[in-house]
């Protein structure tokens, strides 16, 4: 099997999975426990708190354990919302963001907060300019996604950053689920807060973080045992905690960001100029993700096409590639009519070989070949 829907996931790797494997025989107490097996529990979460906060860019960072990237952007936008509404309750995002920020903030919309998207060219880019109208003195929270999950979009975070910092007090969060390990963070320097998740990595599911500056942290949506320092409460996944930290290690360490981009830069040629198919990826996007469209089919019949030839990718998101609709990002950005319905989203990960990548090539000349020969059959009928 040659698998690459990373983007929705990765393949866990041998070292994190020994970490947790470790960690789990000797350090399997509640973190919480006063006795000795809590204590060495306890002192395990710390650590891998440090690590990360350290590997990130700021050791001094609030690291905040989650489930993964979809509870840490529900506190993040709900969490900060409420922090923050003292001041304001007007919120910018945008149109192309993961659904846990997208459809936290038509929640909060729900709670009376004024929620405003920015919408995107056809590249899938916000712009500093639009953001600069929009921005205002009562404006509490900016969320604004570093690399989009469907199309690879990279958003200019440091332009961005310069206007709210300008023209208002505004908390500025970023989704960097799909940026991390691929391109250098925008934390801390140009966001308060980010988003992290170590199944995108090569980590373990269950596993994610919010990421904040000292003195900016959300207020909690969830109660019970007050961890996390009232902030995330459950019995904390300290095994988990330290098999993110690995992952995260690993993957800083070196992944594969020229390959990536020589990949995406070889299909990109395979593609070419056909009239039968559309990239939906910016040149200049993320490497490790390319969105491509045929024309006149679903991206359901491509993605069992290649999956009879043992390749694994998907519809857009996998979040959403279940429903069988257009996704909000591929209409974001424009895609015509007759392409919208065929998107695949193919990404890559640190254990694929340009072995894989050849034969990927050579099954998409063969499956446009059959998608031609179709439309000249339906053509003449």
């Amino acid at each position: 099997m040659i698998y690459l829907d990373n983007s929705a996931s990765t393949i866990p790797d041998e070292e994190v999975l020994q970490t947790f494997t470790r960690a789990n025989k000797t350090y399997y107490a509640n973190p919480a426990s006063l006795h000795l097996a809590g204590n060495k529990a306890e002192q395990l979460l710390e650590s891998a708190r440090k690590q990360i906060a350290t590997l990130t860019g700021d050791s001094e960072s609030s690291v905040i354990f989650t489930s993964g990237g979809t509870e840490a952007n529900n506190l993040a936008i709900i969490g900060y919302a409420n922090s923050l509404k003292h001041r304001g309750n007007h919120i910018i995002t945008t149109e192309i963001e993961h659904d846990s920020v997208r459809n936290a903030c038509i929640h909060l919309k729900k709670e009376g907060f004024e929620i405003e998207f920015l919408s995107v060219n056809e590249a899938g880019e916000v712009s500093p300019d639009e953001l600069r109208q929009k921005i205002r003195k009562d404006t509490i929270l900016v969320s604004i996604m570093h690399v989009n999950n469907e199309i690879g979009a990279i958003q200019p975070i440091e332009a961005c950053s310069k206007v709210i910092r300008e023209h208002s007090r505004a908390l500025f969060h970023s989704d960097c689920v799909q940026s991390l390990g691929k391109l250098a963070l925008p934390y801390p320097e140009w966001v308060d807060s980010v988003t992290l998740s170590a199944h995108k990595i090569h980590g373990l599911k269950g596993t994610g973080c919010l990421l904040t500056k000292k003195f900016k942290e959300p207020e909690a949506i969830s109660f019970g045992g007050g961890q996390e320092r009232g902030l995330r409460s459950g019995t904390a996944n300290a095994p988990g905690a330290a098999a993110f930290a690995k992952a995260i290690r690993i993957i800083i360490e070196g992944d594969n960001f020229s390959d990536y981009k020589r990949w995406n830069n070889r299909l990109r040629e395979v593609v070419g100029t056909e009239k039968l198919v559309r990239i939906c990826s910016p040149l200049e996007g993320a490497p490790h993700i390319l969105s491509v469209a045929f024309k006149g089919i679903t991206g359901e019949v491509a993605v069992n096409y290649f999956q009879e030839h043992g390749i694994m990718v998907s519809t857009s998101s996998a979040c959403s590639s279940k429903t069988n609709q257009v996704s909000h990002v591929i209409q974001a950005i424009h895609v015509p009519d007759d392409f919208r319905k065929g998107v695949i989203r193919i990404s890559f990960g640190r254990m694929n070989t340009d072995e894989e990548i050849e034969t990927l090539a050579q099954v998409i000349k063969e499956f446009m070949k059959i998608i031609k020969k179709g439309m000249k059959q339906h053509d003449m009928e």
